[in-house]
């Protein structure tokens, strides 16, 4: 999993994306007090085993968080993560990349505690699955 978070790492730097949110990208949870807007994101792996191939599908799901009353600074986040990973092509070290596939993407508002009360967040999910072929 390793060689995958790190593939990711390295899509992430220096793109669109990570200047947007000023390179707030984390894998779980972001620090506390961290400065919106950022993105988080986790994920879960299952094996396939086809008696010739070891394949590993990760399903990764992207958390857009932003402040902002409008839609626009996460549909802002939303275009950059897809522009970036919609299609990809990973480089993981030991595995070929089959695929990167986003598979669906929800939106919803969180409520945050402020000194001045409670605030509403935007917090965008995209989901992506990558399919890993063991080299």
């Amino acid at each position: 999993m390793d060689a995958l978070l790190s593939a990711l790492a390295t899509k992430f730097a220096g793109s669109d994306l990570s200047n947007y949110v000023g390179g707030r990208i984390f894998e779980g949870e972001a620090p506390q007090g961290t400065e919106r807007p950022y993105v988080a994101y986790d994920f879960y792996s299952t094996p396939d085993d086809t008696f010739t191939e070891q394949l590993d599908e990760v399903h990764f799901t992207f958390h857009l968080f932003s402040d902002s009353k409008s839609s626009v600074e996460a549909s802002t986040m939303y275009g950059y993560l897809t522009a970036l990973l919609d299609d990809a092509v990973l480089t993981v070290s030991g595995y070929a990349c089959i695929w990167c596939k986003r598979n669906g993407m929800a939106t919803g508002i969180d409520e945050a505690p402020t000194a001045a009360g409670t605030t509403g967040i935007r917090h965008w999910t995209v989901d992506y699955s990558v399919m890993l072929q063991k080299s």
